[in-house]
């Protein structure tokens, strides 16, 4: 078998001054510049946090929330399908028992930490029971520690579906 020898490009001395690549790029910026600049009007820019986004849909993946049934109790059952599926490991639980006639086990403590959630949706497709979502529309969550973005099962069953999305 033969060896194929590629030839290196960028040997010249115009190429190793970059010059040419930065006029092209910059030649490129302005050409946007001055479009954007004549037509003023027609620049889809948003002043957030001023002005929210309105085009959100039902598919849209906001802060997560955990489902409650009618008295109030919540649907998670504890089975660790979330944790599990999830891909940056931000979901904590620990299961209890339960002595009620919902489920067998609950979670005790149940915490998602959204400095480290990729926002993916994979624990709402995993959960076997339909406990967890993502339709709250919160998609600006701020905080001034690190403990603000860590949700615990309170803050997470006191989320509820955004309005605009039912």
């Amino acid at each position: 078998m033969a060896i194929k020898v590629v030839p290196r490009y960028g040997k010249s001395f115009k190429d190793k001054l970059y010059l040419p690549a930065i006029a092209g790029g910059m030649k490129t910026t302005f050409k946007h510049f001055i479009k954007n600049l004549s037509d003023i009007d027609n620049l889809k820019t948003m002043q957030y946090p001023e002005v929210q986004p309105t085009d959100l849909n039902e598919r849209y993946r906001g802060v997560h929330r955990l489902t409650k049934f009618d008295d109030g109790s919540e649907k998670c059952v504890a089975c660790f399908m979330c944790a599990t599926a999830c891909p940056a490991e931000c979901i904590f639980i620990e299961a209890e028992e339960r002595f009620d006639e919902h489920n067998e086990k609950r979670p005790k403590e149940f915490k998602i930490d959204l400095l480290e959630c990729v926002f993916c949706g994979y624990c709402v497709e995993a959960c076997p029971c339909d406990a967890i979502r993502m339709d709250t529309g919160i998609f600006s969550f701020t905080g001034s520690k690190r403990e603000d973005f860590v949700l615990d099962k309170k803050a997470l069953m006191a989320n509820e579906r955004a309005k605009d999305l039912e």
